[in-house]
């Protein structure tokens, strides 16, 4: 991490009002950088650096979030709060874009939310909470028009997880294929790898359209105010056009979840439906204005579909050697494909129960 001067001579490259009085760290964020930018002035400021180890096309990643961010500001135009409910990034003074590089990091500057939290509790209160606000987050960009790309190339493309899995499978680069664990995962696994590819095949068939979604949807990345009351939806890297699938099941994955994605206690594992019905009607109360009748109906194929789709991304990666998620022991991938296959089958048994709920919804 650069030093207090270095990290003020960037910030310096953006339109801050007032002199800054310190720099210091603000939360726990796993991917980017981020540092709490105090003034005299009126505001303070959020300074962050962008990790374009894993967002490699920053140009359009923030010309996402730019235009994603002007399209809301628009539709909130009069409201006295609008600043507290919508994110603001502050243009480079030499370029006007929404961020600064010096060629190898990348950063940016947002005005800091003024008594604003976010909360880690999952619960069907917030549950419900994140499910409406993250459908009304699609709704306000579901008529947008610019045309926004992928920050994460097939980010949540099933298809492409298929066949990576396939070709880990074929390789057998760390030798696992002979563990008979390994052989009875994977034929586990395979019966269903056609119908969790549904998705990117009614894509292609033209009955499923692509909308620009957050792909990142958890509690802690909702703003609230002091009263409880949602301000506005954080955290946008992830922001770009996928199927809506991907803000429904990739919250349920881990929020129905009754266990940590890699508690070794199998036995414990369940899909938690207070959770579901929770989150499904506070999404279909706000996204029911622009979901189509296919999209509304595979909601509970996408509770499952993102359990599985995990499932298949940590087995891969183990069959591979362990060389994309960090892992704290041998099996920790091996057991993280155990728990998400659990958590698939379980969420598969109760689809009647789910496809019932969102009906009559």
């Amino acid at each position: 991490m650069k030093n207090a001067e270095q990290l003020k001579q960037i910030a310096l490259h953006f339109d801050i009002q007032g002199n800054i009085l310190s720099i210091k760290p603000l939360g726990n964020g796993l991917i980017n950088d981020t540092l709490l930018v105090e003034t005299d002035g009126e505001d303070n400021y959020v300074l962050q650096r962008i990790n374009n180890a894993i967002f490699k096309d920053v140009d359009l990643l923030q010309h996402n979030i730019d235009c994603a961010t002007a399209h809301i500001r628009r539709k909130l135009a009069g409201d006295p709060d609008i600043n507290r409910k919508v994110l603001r990034f502050l243009p480079c003074k030499e370029s006007g874009k929404s961020y600064w590089t010096d060629g190898q990091e990348y950063w940016r500057v947002s005005v800091f939310i003024k008594n604003a939290h976010t909360y880690d509790t999952v619960n069907p209160e917030y549950s419900y909470c994140c499910g409406k606000t993250f459908g009304q987050f699609e709704a306000m960009l579901a008529d947008i028009p610019d045309t926004l790309g992928e920050t994460i190339p097939d980010f949540h493309n099933m298809e492409l997880r298929a066949r990576q899995l396939r070709e880990a499978v074929a390789a057998d680069k760390a030798g696992r294929m002979a563990e008979q664990e390994v052989q009875d995962i994977l034929s586990d696994l395979l019966p269903f790898e056609e119908e969790m590819c549904k998705a990117e095949r009614l894509y292609r068939e033209g009955e499923l359209p692509k909308r620009i979604c957050h792909c990142d949807t958890k509690v802690n990345n909702m703003m609230f105010d002091d009263d409880g009351n949602v301000l506005c939806v954080i955290d946008l890297d992830t922001l770009m056009p996928s199927f809506v699938f991907s803000d429904f099941g990739d919250f349920l994955r881990t929020a129905a979840n009754t266990v940590a994605e890699d508690d070794p206690a199998i036995d414990k594992v369940d899909f938690r439906m207070d959770i579901f019905e929770a989150f499904a009607k506070g999404y279909v109360e706000s996204a029911k204005v622009f979901l189509t009748p296919i999209e509304k109906e595979n909601l509970p194929f996408a509770a499952c579909l993102f359990p599985y789709m995990q499932a298949v991304r940590f087995f891969a990666d183990y069959i591979n050697g362990d060389t994309y998620y960090k892992i704290k022991y041998p099996e920790h991938n091996l057991v993280r494909t155990r728990n998400q296959l659990a958590l698939f089958h379980a969420a598969y048994s109760k689809m009647p129960a789910m496809k019932a709920f969102i009906d009559s919804l």
